[in-house]
């Protein structure tokens, strides 16, 4: 791989990302605050790209090709591995993580630090790790009797038992973990994982224990529930915001 060829690649993977980070596409990776830095090392990537064929095209100008003796100087052909991430990017879309890796880890779910005041909607979107902090840690007392509706993906448990999961993110995909809840009460009879559910139900004081790791999963009484789509952005940043 010549120099021209490393700016090439360096150009491809730089537009690449860019392409990502203007597009849903990077929400499977990254969490949407990292956007702005997803974008910059794009555009820096191309930068790069440009500088090197200028810096190279320079360089033959000044000095001629080759080394003085007829011959031009190659890169190890082990460099062309920098094509495999591009590929990846430009023709793998990764599913986003779903029931397999919420069942196989512990849930994330920890106290919250505080239990901002909600709005009078009726009935009340809260995202899944809002409503398992105030169900499980404030006891409901946030909640009292309102109708909430919470969305995410269907996990089974061993033994049949239903949640409704969400992957929370710190940073990336890599380091997503589970905050899962319980459903009972109008439950559908049939129920396929990694289905994407709108509930709408209201706080129970029913509670249980991770057996990945012994953390707290509260329930949801539901009253109706019902299927939609994917949504363009499958985890919830709210755990460390």
């Amino acid at each position: 791989m010549n120099r021209q060829a490393q700016a090439a690649v360096l150009f491809l993977v730089g537009a690449a990302v860019l392409h990502a980070g203007l597009t849903d596409l990077y929400l499977r990776y990254v969490k949407a605050g990292l956007r702005p830095l997803l974008l910059a090392a794009g555009v820096v990537l191309i930068l790069a790209a440009v500088a090197t064929v200028w810096y190279e095209r320079r360089g033959r100008g000044e000095a001629g090709d080759g080394d003085g003796h007829g011959h031009v100087h190659r890169e190890p052909r082990v460099a062309w591995l920098l094509v495999l991430p591009l590929l990846a990017l430009i023709l793998v879309s990764p599913p986003a993580l779903g029931s397999y890796s919420a069942m196989h880890a512990g849930t994330a779910l920890q106290a919250p630090l505080a239990y901002p005041s909600l709005p009078a909607t009726d009935p009340l979107p809260l995202g899944v790790v809002d409503y398992a902090g105030r169900a499980a840690y404030d006891h409901g007392r946030t909640l009292g009797h309102r109708r909430v509706e919470v969305t995410g993906f269907v996990a089974l448990a061993k033994d049949g038992t239903p949640y409704l999961v969400r992957m929370a993110l710190n940073c990336c995909a890599a380091d997503a973990q589970p905050v899962k809840i319980g459903l009972t009460g109008h439950i559908p009879p049939v129920l396929q994982p990694d289905t994407w559910l709108q509930v709408t139900g209201t706080y129970t004081a029913k509670q249980t224990k991770d057996p990945v790791n012994d953390g707290r999963i509260p329930f949801l009484d539901v009253t109706a529930a019902k299927p939609v789509p994917t949504p363009p952005d499958p985890y919830d940043e709210s755990w460390n915001n």
